[in-house]
């Protein structure tokens, strides 16, 4: 066909976009920014949220969904989410994916908060994200019209007359910039939780994709609305590694430092709210009790279970000196999925021609206020086929732009002092744009920001650079966001405006509309 189409990202979304592609008979260049692997999807211990129960529903996944996005869902994105799902994990099994099957051989299907019923498949317990990925990647490399690109930070989406016809990347090993000419492009770059100083990302996820196509006009949409993973581990000199929900599906409980049970005080469903209430809840209790930490207890489970439902979980304790069938694990909020993104429409366009976005990186309404838990692996394999099936209809009719890409004069970096701002800047946004939000300091880290965005809005030749004016534009538009919504809806929560009136409108704009305001 000689059409090129680039794919930018290679956890769950890019990959199955990529796979659509190639079956298309398109060639298609992947591009990664670390190896092909390593990625959100990679290190997800959840697990995926589809309707293959017989005891389930259509319909209580699609009410379940709507409830947790707290009236912001969009419903048309709700239902082909849920009703294109099914397929979709049938799809993943024949190519190879091994999820938990019971005793009988049947598919094992559990329950997470805020589902209904039980609906949600692992495999080996909590390495669900992993077995997804390398499935997708088997299924990619029986592929010949595909090339795979390591190790590239996107820089910027080039457009003519609102229409991409090219993508720029620092190359992480040489540090050279590199320029492709594309006919078009699918982001799935992932959400940007990893702009935060408590995390469970990987760091790489600090909104690359956002931000570049934010800077070349699209329309970006409920940036507010971070989701803040209420059990990170918490412990001196280990990680933030996320201890699943699914733990608490399966009987584990949160408790203070006096060992009592308080989320009960919070909500009528405990431990199993969703995620935005407990993790406010976690801070709330943490405040109150004068401690940095809470503690998920789940002893009761028994030691056999523990080891054999999640394997990963426990041995990662294990390498800090917890053994979580013994003692009860510390535990805090940190970010860990982002709601908002580029704005687009069920086929996964955005408003740049061309230009199609799937999965954490997109806002397509199908999660609201606040994701489902488990929802996220599913909107990848939907919207991610959606993506190339968009892709495919736009390329049958475009006009080719016919523009010469050059690389551009870089600057050299200070990496040290950026590295140390790059710091500073994470941590401002966990005080200011964290769990629990004040109206005043949101507009001081929007004026800050958006300071620091315009004095590093450079070519730089080092991936510190460009991070820094990354996260420094994406949290002038979390801001930005959380300045217009002008109550607390699902994951935004600001103690000035707390009550839940202003939730059928999605804040959404574009860098002009931005710079109007500022």
């Amino acid at each position: 066909m000689n059409k090129t189409i680039a794919i930018v990202g290679s956890g769950v979304a890019g990959l199955r976009a990529a796979i659509e592609l190639l079956n298309n008979g398109y060639e298609v260049l992947v591009f990664s920014k670390d190896k092909l692997s390593y990625c959100n999807t990679d290190k997800a211990q959840g697990g995926i949220a589809v309707v293959l129960n017989p005891l389930d529903s259509l319909d209580k996944h699609i009410e379940d969904t709507l409830k947790a996005g707290a009236g912001l869902c969009r419903k048309e994105a709700v239902e082909i989410l849920v009703k294109e799902g099914p397929e979709r994990v049938r799809e993943l099994i024949n190519w190879g994916a091994n999820f938990d099957r019971n005793d009988k051989g049947e598919l094992d299907f559990t329950k997470e908060a805020a589902h209904s019923t039980n609906r949600i498949l692992h495999a080996l317990g909590d390495a669900t994200g992993h077995e997804i990925e390398q499935t997708l990647i088997k299924k990619l490399k029986t592929f010949s019209r595909v090339e795979i690109f390591e190790y590239r930070m996107l820089l910027r989406i080039l457009t003519e007359n609102n229409q991409i016809y090219g993508v720029e990347f620092l190359n992480l090993k040489t540090e050279e910039y590199e320029v492709y000419k594309i006919d078009a492009a699918i982001l799935a770059t992932g959400g940007y939780a990893a702009i935060y100083k408590n995390t469970t990302n990987p760091q790489i996820t600090t909104g690359d994709g956002i931000a570049t196509t934010f800077l070349a006009g699209a329309t970006l949409e409920d940036m507010e609305f971070v989701q803040f993973h209420p059990t990170a581990l918490k412990r001196y000199n280990a990680p933030q590694f996320l201890l699943s929900e699914s733990m608490r599906g399966e009987g584990a409980v949160l408790i203070n430092d006096r060992g009592e049970e308080f989320m009960r005080k919070y909500h009528r469903l405990g431990d199993l709210a969703p995620r935005d209430v407990v993790a406010r809840s976690i801070i709330f209790e943490m405040k109150e009790r004068g401690i940095d930490k809470v503690y998920l207890d789940a002893t009761k489970m028994g030691a056999d279970f523990v080891r054999k439902r999640f394997p990963t979980i426990y041995n990662e304790c294990l390498k800090y000196g917890l053994d979580i069938s013994k003692e009860a694990i510390p535990v805090s909020p940190a970010a860990h999925y982002t709601m908002g993104g580029i704005k687009t429409d069920v086929k996964a366009r955005t408003s740049i021609k061309g230009l199609f976005a799937a999965g954490e990186v997109a806002c397509n309404g199908v999660h609201g206020a606040n994701r489902l838990a488990s929802n996220s692996m599913l909107e990848g394999l939907v919207f991610g086929k959606r993506a190339a099936e968009s892709a495919t209809e736009f390329l049958k009719s475009y006009q080719p732009i016919n523009i010469e890409v050059r690389k551009p004069n870089t600057i050299n970096c200070n990496k040290l002092a950026l590295k140390r701002r790059i710091e500073d800047l994470k941590e401002t946004i966990w005080n200011k744009l964290g769990v629990v939000r004040r109206m005043k300091e949101m507009e001081e880290i929007l004026n800050c920001s958006w300071a620091l965005f315009l004095k590093h809005n450079l070519p730089y030749n080092c991936p510190e650079g460009i991070t820094l004016r990354n996260m420094a534009l994406i949290a002038s538009a979390i801001a930005y966001a959380g300045i217009l919504r002008k109550s607390s809806v699902g994951a935004h929560y600001c103690v000035d405006t707390p009550h839940s009136y202003d939730n059928k409108r999605h804040i959404s704009f574009n860098i002009k509309d931005l710079e109007k305001n500022l």
